[in-house]
């Protein structure tokens, strides 16, 4: 009997699954990688996200070596017709549709942080005609928040649906099984809360995000270090415009703008981040598509 490289009694033990065979070196790699992530779901920072999207797309590139190896081809061939290996499909399109999204929704929002920037530039020294400009990202923010809104409440349905059909397989087949929907689990979670992110709406952020206020005028940083800590750039750049709109019959004045200066710039950087990040997981999900579909067709 040839040694089955998707088993491993230390991964999958919850599971009821024993096998006796010896692991493939990859897969000690593959629970390395998903533990980590495992590890890192509650961070929801701009930063921390982009960690996870690149742990993602370690976990994909170990996932791809994986369809290499003969035994899962082999296995993959045999089952082609099965049910599950069309859900396997489905999901693989399912998640580079909603990379697609991610990257629509970072380009938007990008856009009209770089012209936010540009138009508080020309119009510096005349602060308080700047409500126009804030006003406009937030009408470009609008449409980007509705169109997440609406994908995150498909992605609770997918994630539901994240089950591949029941199988009455050998248990290496059933390990191999559950590994890949370990792998789909995982990434849909990271993509919620990459758009989670986007829309600014991280835990408990209704709470935290008043507490900006006395950080953009009055200065009380130690106030807000904590609440600032769980923040993704995305909410915080909204709750400060929002604030500074909110203060607009008030004096505005220079150190007031370049604190919106501060948030914008940083969020832009993190932006660029995100988009490397949701690039690289799409190439490779591309890949390991293109591996499944190659497999299933010889």
């Amino acid at each position: 009997m040839a040694v089955s490289p998707v088993n491993s009694k230390a991964y999958y033990h919850a599971r009821s699954i024993s096998l006796p065979s010896r692991p493939h070196p990859l897969i000690p790699e593959f629970e390395e990688h998903l533990c980590r992530l495992r590890a890192s779901e509650a961070a929801s920072s701009s930063s921390s996200i982009s960690l996870k999207l690149s742990g993602l797309t370690d976990l994909h590139d170990c996932v791809d070596n994986l369809l290499l190896l003969p035994f899962t081809q082999q296995t993959l061939a045999q089952c082609r017709h099965e049910l599950w290996v069309d859900e396997l499909l489905d999901g693989s399109l399912r998640l580079l549709d909603i990379c697609g999204l991610a990257k629509d929704a970072l380009l938007q929002t990008r856009e009209g942080a770089q012209e936010l920037q540009s138009s508080m530039r020309r119009k510096r020294g005349r602060e308080n005609g700047i409500s126009s400009e804030i006003e406009k990202y937030q009408t470009s923010r609008k449409k980007v928040k509705k169109a997440i809104h609406k994908a995150l409440r498909s992605l609770k349905g997918m994630k539901n649906e994240c089950r591949f059909a029941a199988l009455s397989k050998d248990p290496e087949t059933l390990s191999m099984v559950t590994m890949l929907r370990e792998v789909e689990t995982i990434t849909l979670r990271v993509l919620e809360a990459l758009l989670s992110s986007i829309t600014g709406a991280t835990t408990g952020s209704k709470q935290r995000g008043w507490s900006l206020v006395s950080k953009l005028m009055q200065h009380n940083h130690g106030a807000c270090d904590e609440a600032e800590a769980y923040q993704s750039e995305f909410e915080k750049v909204d709750n400060t415009l929002c604030t500074l709109l909110g203060n607009k019959n008030k004096s505005v004045n220079v150190v007031h703008v370049d604190n919106v200066h501060n948030e914008v710039s940083k969020l832009e950087s993190s932006i660029q981040d995100l988009e490397e990040g949701i690039e690289f997981l799409s190439r490779c999900l591309i890949k390991t598509r293109v591996s499944l579909l190659n497999i299933l067709s010889h």
